[in-house]
């Protein structure tokens, strides 16, 4: 909710006036819905938007000045870092809930409980994954069948990223805690600061000093590492309760049992579908490094058709957390119906304008024709399925902010994983098709959001969410 909202409805609802003027956050138990959930998600999907343009500004720059075999080394990694950065955005769900439910119930000491814990638990993780990250590296690189070309190349980009992950951990924890008191402004503004360093220092690092690939994997760990020095600034010099005080910090054994039972169930679903998607990647390499190039490419672009439904589902997490934690399960399933048609409608825009783009976009990327027609290919195939994925991620968030991470971890392990990978073995012995493997992501999100649909009305009988 945008401070002007909050001093509107502070009048409604009994807050008071001038705290409402002196804080960020914003209680969601009342007021207009679709204004909170637009208001609190616009902020976001910008932020999401600016996270993206690190990895895709790195694609542009090593496409556009390095070599096709750079451009398909760091599109391909993707997979790779996703699988530790999974457990990460796990944990930061689960924050998330917990701290938002905490808020929306008025329950300040658990909620400075629950902000300490995550901030240390981030710590520890930040660096087992750092030392973890980089040993996987290799065997990795090898399990998907990354070709000799390229393997270089994107065993340094690996090696560098994962050395420095531990600034994109820090960073999506803070401002996950400020996103769950409805403070979605900050984390954009961090975000914004830090895209525009990972851009200059790409540049730099490439053009200026010729460092190909390790240069713009230095430039976007310096940036993230930027981003979460800001969000620990803010939220230590943040006197609310959901502020840092360092002399607190620990791990508090009961909180972090709560935080756990919500976000490691969303943590393991993430990475085990990251592990799977390096066997698809596997499936795209087999066609050679142009395929692959032209796969970066088109993954590249499809993020920021997914920014909006994210934002929104994440918005919603939020919005159902506050209500849940409040008692008023009607609001927040008037929300959830609200959310899924705001998704459906920006994200049937979207698809059009990216079909009707597909070859001036991808050619951000490189000039090469082979690959040109590889990304092409990708999303004219793939992009009418992303109103599929709107189902599945509004209804996701939605059972996760009520509290019930089990059921979309379990259906997206089956959708994404066990199905998907039988579908392309299925696909392989039939000949391996090109259409085939391109249909892979595509089906896995229909039989997810067919699934999703099914467990949450069944969950909104049972009054959970």
């Amino acid at each position: 909710m945008l401070k002007s909202d909050m001093s509107r409805e502070s009048k409604k609802g009994g807050l008071d006036t001038a705290r409402a003027f002196h804080r960020r956050d914003a209680d969601m138990t009342q007021g207009s819905i679709w204004r909170q959930l637009v208001g609190f998600s616009v902020p976001m999907a910008i932020g999401l938007l600016f996270q993206q343009l690190y990895n895709t500004v790195d694609t542009i720059v090593v496409g556009q000045f390095v070599s096709t075999q750079a451009l398909a080394a760091v599109g391909s990694t993707s997979s790779i870092i996703n699988m530790l950065v999974g457990l990460s955005a796990g944990l930061s769900t689960g924050a998330s809930v917990i701290i938002s439910q905490c808020y929306g119930a008025h329950d300040h000491r658990s909620l400075h409980d629950a902000v300490h814990t995550t901030i240390a638990a981030t710590f520890v993780m930040s660096v087992l994954c750092t030392f973890l990250g980089v040993l996987i590296v290799e065997p990795m690189l090898a399990m998907m069948s990354t070709p000799d070309d390229v393997m270089n190349e994107a065993r340094t980009y690996l090696t560098i990223y994962f050395a420095g992950i531990s600034g994109l951990f820090v960073y999506n924890m803070g401002s996950g805690i400020l996103r769950a008191v409805g403070d979605s402004k900050r984390p954009l503004y961090f975000l914004l600061f830090s895209a525009v360093i990972n851009t200059i220092f790409d540049l730099v690092f490439v053009i200026v000093f010729h460092m190909g690939v390790e240069g713009v994997a230095y430039a976007t760990i310096l940036a993230q590492f930027l981003s979460a020095l800001l969000v620990l600034f803010v939220l230590t010099h943040d006197h609310m309760p959901y502020g840092i005080r360092w002399r607190d910090l620990r791990l508090s054994r009961g909180m972090l049992r709560r935080i756990l039972a919500i976000g490691l169930p969303s943590g393991v679903q993430q990475a085990i579908t990251s592990f799977s998607n390096v066997f698809v990647q596997g499936y795209i390499n087999f066609f050679g490094s142009a395929c692959m190039a032209g796969w970066s490419s088109y993954n590249k672009l499809d993020v920021f058709v997914l920014i909006p439904m994210q934002s929104v589902a994440l918005a919603l997490t939020t919005f159902v957390g506050q209500n849940y934690g409040a008692g008023r399960m009607d609001r927040a399933r008037r929300g959830v119906r609200q959310a899924l048609w705001m998704t459906l409608s920006v994200t049937a825009v979207l698809c059009v304008g990216v079909i009707a783009g597909a070859r001036p976009l991808n050619r951000l990327f490189t000039a090469d024709e082979e690959v040109l027609t590889h990304g092409v290919h990708f999303i004219s195939i793939i992009s009418p399925f992303y109103l599929a994925c709107c189902f599945n991620q509004i209804y996701a968030g939605a059972l996760r902010g009520a509290g019930d991470a089990k059921t979309p971890m379990f259906v997206m392990l089956f959708s994404f994983v066990l199905f998907r990978q039988v579908y392309l073995f299925v696909n392989r012995q039939l000949g391996n098709s090109f259409l085939g493997v391109t249909l892979a992501y595509p089906m896995g999100w229909v039989v997810c959001s067919v699934l999703m649909v099914l467990f949450y009305r069944r969950s909104v009988a049972k009054g959970r969410s």
